[in-house]
């Protein structure tokens, strides 16, 4: 998966669910680096749209 911005209520939606997707995937592949930068994106997202 291309990783990019989360800047909708849909893109959040999506990475999401690829973040479920690709939770489990072996380290060192490019599916297991992933989680660790889609987490970012979407704890960005989540700070500026679901302040706490």
């Amino acid at each position: 998966m291309e990783i990019k911005s989360i800047v909708s209520e849909k893109d959040y939606k999506q990475a999401l669910e690829r973040f479920e997707i690709i939770l489990e995937a072996e380290l060192n592949t490019q599916e297991g680096n992933e989680p660790k930068s889609l987490s970012i994106l979407i704890e960005k997202y989540e700070d500026i749209h679901y302040p706490i």
